[in-house]
């Protein structure tokens, strides 16, 4: 019996290593695991189709799916997530104490698509008092899908030669709303700082308010393969599960890592976020994460209607996966 070859592109993390390594060998697939950073790989799938599956940037998954487009089958396979309290920053020199007092100013982000800026507009407009049509926003780079912004959202781009990150350092921008770190927080050099001074703190407030780990990338398969192959999504739901199994299992054994107190954060972890925090499928926690971040979607202007959870991924595979601990 022939096997199906296919390209995965994932980000290098743990829990996607095992299908980049061949740890994980599913009957019936042969895979050839690809990584690269998520820009260029959102970019590349986006753009070009040129791989078979590929993780997603969310935010531009459900612009896609709001517009009717359907050339790209959506998996409930979330390889990153990440709390957003920690990537709000304010100019090193800045006044500002609370997130209400960028009310009036301009505040940069990298695109207005990014999951992570989605999140954190929402986070802050529902739960520290700024409205998204209270700030002038500044993007650097263009979007993946067509926006249609709502009238009260005011979105302009940088100059040419223009960084918002620099533009924050300086203090031509009040704010940053940015998916990683900016090198001036990396390098410690007091240009730059964060809004929220213990983010470990937030976003642990966060999550005991509202059960939220935000989920920032989606798996999506060519639609063409779904069709010539319909077990495909859950097949590949299954290799990403098994592959996740296999990351935590190894993960278990202090030896694997060189971290002095790694068991004692694994159950400060747990202790809050559950035994899988990390959980796939489409499960009551997943679905009220989905749900928040599809409503600041729309709200924004990302997506063209509302959607709900189950609207992003194929029939096959909105089943919920079983926990384990």
């Amino acid at each position: 019996m022939s096997r199906l070859q296919i390209t995965i592109a994932t980000g290098d993390y743990d829990i996607t290593r095992p299908i980049l390594d061949g740890a994980v060998s599913p009957d019936g697939l042969d895979i050839i695991g690809v990584t690269m950073p998520s820009p260029q790989r959102h970019w590349r799938m986006l753009r070009h189709r040129e791989f078979d599956v590929a993780e997603l940037s969310l935010g531009s998954h459900c612009a896609r799916i709001s517009r009717g487009e359907t050339d790209l089958i959506g998996i409930p396979v979330f390889p990153h997530r990440r709390f957003r309290h920690g990537y709000a920053f304010l100019p090193g020199h800045s006044a500002a104490c609370n997130a209400s007092d960028l009310t009036g100013g301009k505040v940069g982000v990298r695109s207005w698509q990014t999951t992570a800026g989605v999140w954190l507009r929402g986070i802050l407009e529902e739960y520290h008092d700024l409205p998204v049509s209270a700030v002038q926003w500044i993007a650097q780079d263009g979007e993946d899908v067509p926006l249609n912004l709502p009238d009260d959202i005011r979105l302009s781009r940088v100059n040419p030669g223009d960084a918002v990150t620099d533009m924050c350092a300086d203090g031509r921008l009040d704010g940053l709303i940015y998916p990683e770190l900016p090198q001036q927080i990396q390098a410690g050099d007091g240009t730059m700082r964060r809004l929220f001074d213990d983010p470990k703190t937030s976003e642990q407030q966060y999550f005991r308010q509202t059960g939220i780990f935000p989920i920032m990338h989606v798996v999506a398969v060519r639609a063409e393969l779904v069709e010539q192959f319909p077990w495909l999504p859950r097949t590949l739901l299954e290799v990403f599960d098994d592959a996740k199994r296999l990351a935590v299992k190894r993960l278990s054994n202090p030896r694997t890592v060189s971290l002095a107190w790694l068991r004692t954060l694994q159950e400060e972890e747990q202790a809050l976020l559950g035994a899988d925090p990390w959980r796939y499928g489409i499960n009551r926690q997943n679905v009220e994460t989905l749900d928040t971040f599809l409503r600041y979607a729309h709200r924004q202007g990302v997506t063209a209607r509302p959607l709900t959870a189950t609207d992003l991924f194929h029939p096959a595979v909105t089943e919920s996966v079983p926990a384990y601990v």
